[in-house]
């Protein structure tokens, strides 16, 4: 996710706690998806798009606080 913030995001998930607590909780969910989609871990299919699309707004978070201290 966001290979061109690599450093940035390295950078950020020891000095920022909301964006560290951020990425962690869209990896958990990005995980919990893909269990569910394998079938490990029981999920019907209204629960895993609700899960892609609270996974989605993670991102959208995610990468506003990398543009913001990008330009700093």
């Amino acid at each position: 996710m966001f290979p061109e913030y690599r450093d940035l995001i390295s950078k950020l998930k020891t000095s920022d706690h909301h964006f560290a607590r951020l990425f962690d909780k869209h990896n958990e969910l990005d995980e919990r998806i893909q269990r569910m989609e394998q079938g490990i871990e029981p999920g019907t299919h209204e629960q895993i798009e609700t899960l892609k699309k609270e996974k989605l707004l993670l991102k959208d978070q995610l990468y506003d606080i990398l543009r913001k201290a990008a330009a700093h």
